[in-house]
């Protein structure tokens, strides 16, 4: 691209005409990190402002489902050596349970830690922001005349 761009000029018009049919990816990737830190700025904005001691208290109640099922259900097994009998009749009791209940208890359970998977997953996907890559570019530049005219355009641009 370099020679056509130089001697023919037509490197940009080339390049409008391709973009007219496939997407450019890097300036895709450039609106989606942007669009990333956005958001992560929002929310960070939302949790730091006009924190008090009730937002404080709702933080630790939703912190306790996870725990308190894990540790029950240990307990469980600790009541059922602890009374054998005792455990048998609560079992019996938990087996008139109508189907209907456990549905809807499982999709309950379901939704609160699909939702707290989903949140956890798009946090590790997200984009770091720091300012390594720009400097590994950098150094890249050194090596690649092409990017180091890439850089300097964009630089003077902005």
């Amino acid at each position: 691209m370099g020679i056509a761009d130089d001697a023919l000029g037509i490197g940009k018009a080339i390049t409008g005409v391709v973009e007219v049919f496939a997407e450019n990816r890097t300036t895709r990737m450039e609106l989606n990190a942007a669009t990333v830190t956005g958001a992560q700025a929002m929310a960070a904005a939302e949790f730091r402002e006009n924190r008090n001691a009730w937002d404080s208290f709702i933080d630790g109640v939703n912190r306790i489902p996870r725990p308190a099922m894990a540790l029950g259900t240990l307990g469980l097994f600790v009541y059922a050596m602890a009374d054998p009998v005792g455990f048998a009749v609560r079992m019996g009791g938990l087996a008139v349970v109508p189907d209907q209940l456990w549905w809807l208890l499982g999709a309950v359970v379901t939704f609160y830690f699909g939702a707290r998977e989903s949140l956890k997953f798009r946090e590790a996907r997200a984009p770091a922001t720091s300012a390594a890559p720009a400097a590994s570019i950098e150094r890249q530049a050194d090596d690649n005349p092409a990017l180091a005219r890439f850089l300097a355009e964009t630089q003077g641009a902005a």
